[in-house]
């Protein structure tokens, strides 16, 4: 077991580990499920801001997901507001955003957690996204109903680096925001062309998700079990 000394305020890290969980879980429940904040909700707060209202769109959309209201609802949201190309822009900006924050707090609060907790594994799996880290988080994000934000937090808590995430963002996150935004665009009729076509990127998407999901959990295994042969 990998031992980690307590920070200054006393705290263990397996109980930031555990209240990092905790929070996120609630937060699901409250955000995630409820619905407790609306499309119309984003909309009136991101056009108070005017002319700005693109950019003040980052920062809010940034932070909304960041407490785990879902994804997709922002980026539509940005997509009626703005048309499809703006509003992909700003969505894209957004996930950048939040997945930068979520990657810094969840190191902070759940990286040492999870080293003591899962030992020479979790080092193990420390040392694989060393290498396949871009690879991992562009996969995360092409596969659908994965939480951006959720993926992030672990990223950090499993030493994902700040770059790593914010390049498997912009790339695997790209697909997405453009569909989600061009469905927002096209909501009062979603059988026009431009519906369809964001449809099927979704679609697309998913089964490129899907792929690259089963290689990284090959790969993953492979290695695991070479280090595992490596301790015997």
């Amino acid at each position: 077991m990998v031992r980690v000394p307590r920070d200054r305020t006393g705290v263990g890290p397996r109980a930031r580990l555990a209240i990092l969980v905790a929070g996120l879980l609630t937060l699901w429940v409250v955000f995630g499920l409820t619905g407790v904040v609306s499309r119309d909700d984003v909309r009136s707060t991101v056009e108070a801001a005017g002319p700005l209202a693109p950019l003040a769109f980052v920062p809010i959309s940034g932070l909304l997901a960041l407490v785990l209201v879902p994804g997709p609802l922002l980026a539509a949201t940005s997509g009626a507001l703005f048309g499809t190309w703006v509003g992909f822009l700003a969505t894209l900006g957004s996930a950048l955003t939040t997945s930068a924050l979520a990657l810094l707090i969840g190191r902070h609060a759940g990286r040492d957690g999870a080293r003591e907790f899962g030992g020479r594994r979790v080092v193990a799996l420390e040392a694989w996204l060393e290498h396949q880290g871009v690879a991992t988080i562009v996969t995360a994000r092409l596969i659908p109903g994965l939480s951006d934000a959720a993926v992030s937090y672990a990223a950090g808590a499993v030493g994902v680096s700040l770059w790593q995430i914010l390049i498997g963002t912009a790339i695997g996150a790209a697909p997405r925001a453009l569909a989600y935004a061009a469905l927002g665009d096209s909501i009062t009729d979603l059988t026009s062309p431009q519906g369809i076509a964001a449809a099927a990127l979704l679609v697309a998407t998913a089964v490129l998700g899907g792929e690259l999901l089963r290689r990284t959990v090959r790969r993953s295994r492979a290695a695991a079990a070479a280090v595992a042969e490596q301790e015997r």
